[in-house]
């Protein structure tokens, strides 16, 4: 009776130990912070057990079968890991399990510079949108000469064209005026004012590391300007290892896009340099006589210098060169077949030229000194039949902060002083249209972890404006990781922009009979605005990544100036008493499997202009817009992407109300480790404003254009070749 007592003891002992072993146990950590990744998950492959790890990253798999079995191991933003494991295990304590972010382009600590912070964009308190990495590179192939395609494919923007033979863009945001926008290279304000003028056709992507947009007023960050919102475009730096890029291009509308970019940095000096030739040939798709690409010659050259004085201080000094002849108008006189027939052109002269210098001394790794200063010269001139506007900018840029980072809170101090000064070259009996402004602000901002899941940024600026007087411009951001998956962001601020005669709708008429601002009698605009959003992120069924961010926005300005027709044929700016506002929302989807990823964006915007008691709907903007690309990628082997955006009615300035349309476009690039090559459908449906109806009235040569909210160039082809060595 003894021994059979032992044996069933040991039968019940074996049995035990057996389950037990049979049951694996294991805590899943980030295998940089060593954090428990709370919601991993564990599979083991061919079977249906699997656990989620609890709030301590442990998981416990009960009843695996014995002998060999894979383990799988997965957490959204991380690489799988996979484990060979014998059942029964001999191992009763938990494993340790580490798991890597992936080493993928959107999922990588991308450093925003918009804010002044230098944090991840997944630890700002303040919105941005990035465009960087494989986007900017795929946005490149689609259109390798300026920056319009880049942006105008972006949720909540819209490239407003001014003019339907020059081509001629500005940007919108949110449905604000492009006036409203500030555009910045490196954080200095090259793109103001009168040089706002063409400069989304100037602007190559070749050179750009990444493209930085903040939706909603950023004035605190950068002073007047940035009511509608700020697009900071980053340059590439030199790394250790050689880049030697080179990208042509040419498409079915016979235009060439050549480029060239280099960068390396030795032990004490580094250097970038980006050159490129661009070319068009007039174009008319709609066979009605007038172009929808002009013809135009453009040169850029943009070379960098670095000097790395020590470990602590760096000297960097740049030069910004682009010059451009481009003429759009009546087909026959630009391929030199002019008469009294055909006479109308449009021709557009301009020459832009900036010089950077920053130098960035560091005390410690918590504090550093960094000094700007940029000085820019921009001349523009506007031909037609007997009409010339023409004008020389001069604009400086100077600014000094220190910031400071203890840990918890992170502070930037600092002031800059601007000078822009426009002088018109008379060449009608309209009054010249000079201005002389200069700025001087002072700036402090805080960023402040206030617990390990709530950050705080705030910021105050007062500006004092040599013709409009003193701005107090206060702002506020604030995080909240809520957990792992959803997290949260709320900021507002107030802005302010020193109006001049350079706005969307005198472009649009080439500045003429456009009168003298008032000064005197002219306030400077203001604003005050906010938005809310909210971001979750997971992984569904195990193999499909979904993400969706959804933001609500408001912006009010008040006291707009806006232009209006006046005796004589001529237009003045007025400043009624009342207020623009924008509301709406956006919505980004993103859905991710295996080599597939599917974005889906949705803006509503709802602008109105109120004056007393009416309210009146704000021309060219489409109340509703959606964009859809779908890619398919095999790393370093294939691209191809496929997207189609629709654009909603739009109140025209006329009172009429243009068409709905849909634009679609399909784009491959073959990879090989030296090479690539590369193919774009850009608009194969073909939709163009002039199916829609004329987009003038009048004569061909006196023609009268009608607003442009629909592409005008239709359906073009283009493709090349991109080398890197």
């Amino acid at each position: 009776m003894k021994k059979l007592t032992v044996l069933l003891a040991a039968l019940f002992y074996t049995a035990i130990t057996y389950s037990q072993n049979n049951t694996f146990k294991a805590i899943i950590k980030d295998g940089k912070t060593n954090t428990p990744l709370i919601g991993a998950s564990a599979q083991v492959l061919g079977t249906s057990i699997g656990f989620s790890a609890d709030s301590t990253g442990t998981i416990i798999l009960s009843n695996v079968p014995s002998g060999k079995q894979v383990i799988e191991f997965r957490f959204l933003g991380y690489a799988n890991r996979k484990n060979t494991l014998i059942f029964p295990l001999a191992q009763v304590t938990p494993l340790q399990v580490t798991l890597n972010p992936e080493e993928s382009d959107d999922l990588d600590e991308v450093v925003v510079s918009a804010t002044r912070s230098s944090r991840t964009i997944d630890n700002i308190p303040t919105r941005v949108e990035v465009i960087a990495g494989e986007e900017l590179d795929e946005k490149g192939n689609m259109k390798p000469g300026d920056i319009r395609m880049l942006l105008a494919e972006s949720t909540g923007i819209q490239t407003q064209q001014a003019s339907a033979t020059s081509g001629n863009s500005a940007i919108r945001i949110q449905g604000l005026d492009g006036k409203y926008t500030q555009v910045t290279r490196d954080g200095f304000p090259l793109y103001s004012g009168f040089s706002g003028g063409l400069s989304l056709l100037q602007v190559a992507p070749l050179d750009l590391q990444q493209v930085e947009v903040i939706k909603g007023s950023s004035s605190t960050l950068y002073g007047g300007g940035a009511i509608a919102g700020l697009v900071n475009l980053v340059s590439k730096k030199p790394t250790e290892e050689r880049q030697i890029n080179f990208l042509l291009n040419g498409t079915s509308a016979l235009g060439i896009d050549a480029s060239g970019f280099y960068a390396q940095k030795f032990e004490k000096i580094g250097a970038t340099v980006y050159a490129a030739y661009n070319h068009g040939t007039a174009y008319d798709p709609a066979d009605i006589g007038l172009t929808a690409i002009p013809k135009f010659d453009r040169f850029t050259l943009n070379p960098k210098l670095f000097v790395y004085f020590n470990d602590n201080t760096t000297l960097t000094a740049g030069v910004n060169a682009t010059a451009e002849k481009r003429v759009g108008g009546d087909l026959e006189y630009i391929k030199g077949n002019g008469s009294a027939d055909h006479s109308y052109f449009e021709e557009n002269k301009t020459g832009r030229y900036s010089t950077q210098l920053e130098l960035e001394h560091r005390f410690s790794d918590k504090a550093k000194l960094v000094l700007k200063n940029s000085l820019s010269y921009y001349d523009r001139t506007i031909g037609l039949p007997n009409y010339k506007f023409s004008g020389a900018q001069v604009s400086t840029y100077s600014e000094a902060n220190y910031s400071r980072n203890d840990g918890q809170a992170y502070w930037v101090i600092g002031a800059n002083f601007l000078t822009d000064r426009f002088k018109e070259n008379q060449a009608s009996a309209t009054p010249v249209r000079n201005y002389n402004y200069t700025t001087i602000g002072g700036f402090v901002q805080n960023t402040w972890d206030v617990a390990e899941d709530v950050t705080l940024e705030s910021g105050l600026r007062g500006d004092y404006h040599n013709k409009f007087g003193f701005f107090f411009l206060p702002r506020v951001s604030a995080l909240w990781k809520i957990n792992e998956h959803f997290s949260t962001r709320l900021g507002g601020g107030m802005g302010y922009k020193a109006p001049t005669v350079f706005t969307e709708d005198a472009e649009r008429i080439q500045f003429r009979g456009v009168l003298p601002l008032d000064v005197d009698g002219t306030k400077a605009e203001r604003s005050f605005g906010a938005n809310y959003d909210i971001n979750y992120r997971t992984l569904l069924f195990d193999e499909l990544g979904f993400s969706i961010n959804h933001m609500f926005f408001y912006t009010r300005i008040n006291n707009p100036v806006i232009l209006t027709p006046a005796i004589g044929g001529n237009y003045q700016y007025i400043q009624p008493n009342g207020n623009f506002d924008t509301k709406g929302m956006e919505t980004n989807v993103k859905l991710t499997y295996g080599d597939f990823k599917l974005f889906v964006g949705y803006t509503y915007a709802d602008v109105n202009q109120h004056s007393g008691s009416t309210s009146t709907t704000y021309p060219l903007v489409s109340k509703h817009r959606l964009n859809n690309v779908l890619m398919y990628e095999i790393e370093e082997k294939w691209k191809v992407g496929a997207e189609a955006y629709y654009f909603s009615t739009q109140q025209l300035n006329d009172g009429s109300t243009g068409k709905s349309y849909w634009t679609a476009g399909l784009m491959a690039e073959r990879i090989w480790e030296r090479f690539s090559i590369f193919v774009n459908f850009e608009n194969f449906t073909n939709t163009r404003q002039t199916k829609f109806g004329p987009i003038y009235s009048g004569p061909i040569t006196a023609p009268v254009f009608q607003d442009i909210y629909a592409p005008v160039d239709g359906f073009v082809v283009n493709g090349g070749i991109k080398l890197k060595f």
